[in-house]
């Protein structure tokens, strides 16, 4: 991740340099080495890629910044916190909102935001998520997420199961709170899905089992990358959140047609719990996707990164 505030120190202080002194940091990375084992001495560049802190943050920002680093229990809590957010916003746009019809003495007329709103609505909940506990957690909210940062060596191993089981959890709350919401209406019926991921006959456009398994890879894939490039400590600081969730909202209008898009095991595996049946069936597939894709991005970008820990500061 990136410091939160350049990699510099904001003044003079008691035991440490001036500000205006360059100094190299070397943390150890995920492998085990130092950062000069993976970038050489640049004395104005903070390799940040250990295990305490150094975890990719999707708001670009370190999570080591200037206070303590957050505990396990409070990093998960952070995931959970967010991934309920996904669903209840994202799942809660499709299940809620996306067909709305009004009716009027003289006409009846659509308000539903539809594919579009569905879409900007993920793409929003990761946005503002990533600023709200990117420096808590990192705001992963997907266990695709966070495999991929742990294959591109941004994320220890030692966390990944921590992480999954609160986003898995936090994803069911949200889906549990929209469960409660949706089935206020009266004629409320589970039969529509509630914004579960499905193929063949379960795919919003009828694609077949093959179609939605080339789409769920290979769109995991392209949002791992863009999260691993738009985190990297060389690309412009504060931005990472804007590329993320737009990110999401483009694979969204890709992909809703197809699957209902998933990109998350999590995402899927919370409405998949209430409706039952065809769409528990079918979950197997929402989770091997998208962690193919996400392993497959992790690899890419380490080779296509040059580099295993991320570099950040002023150069």
């Amino acid at each position: 991740m990136s410091t939160g505030s350049g990699g510099k120190p904001s003044g003079s202080q008691p035991g440490r340099p001036a500000a205006d002194t360059p100094q190299r940091l070397v943390v150890r990375s995920l492998d085990g080495g130092s950062a000069d084992s993976i970038m050489g001495a640049n004395d104005t560049a903070v390799a940040v890629a250990s295990k305490q802190g150094g975890e990719t943050s999707l708001s670009g920002e370190s999570m080591i910044g200037t206070g303590p680093t957050p505990s396990a229990g409070t990093r998960s809590l952070a995931e959970l916190i967010g991934t309920f957010w996904l669903v209840l916003g994202g799942c809660g746009s499709a299940a809620l909102a996306a067909v709305f019809m009004h009716t009027t003495d003289a006409t009846t007329f659509s308000l539903g935001i539809g594919f579009v709103g569905v879409a900007l609505a993920f793409g929003l909940t990761v946005l503002t998520m990533a600023y709200a506990i990117g420096h808590i957690s990192g705001c992963h909210l997907n266990p695709a997420v966070s495999i991929g940062l742990w294959a591109g060596k941004r994320f220890p191993a030692s966390e990944l199961v921590p992480y999954i089981v609160a986003q898995v959890l936090g994803a069911t709350a949200g889906a549990a709170v929209l469960y409660l919401i949706a089935s206020g209406k009266p004629g409320f019926s589970l039969e529509g899905g509630f914004a579960s991921n499905g193929y063949g006959a379960h795919s919003p456009g009828g694609y077949a089992m093959g179609a939605a398994l080339v789409a769920e890879v290979v769109m995991t894939m392209m949002f791992l990358l863009i999260i691993l490039g738009a985190t990297d400590g060389r690309a412009p600081k504060g931005f990472a959140p804007i590329a993320i969730g737009l990110g999401l909202t483009l694979i969204h209008l890709i992909s809703i047609p197809v699957t209902n898009t998933s990109v998350n095991p999590a995402r899927s595996t919370a409405p998949a719990l209430f409706v039952g049946g065809w769409a528990t069936g079918q979950l197997w597939m929402f989770w091997v996707a998208p962690i193919i894709g996400a392993l497959i991005a992790g690899g890419v970008y380490s080779w296509l990164g040059g580099h295993g820990a991320q570099v950040t500061g002023d150069k």
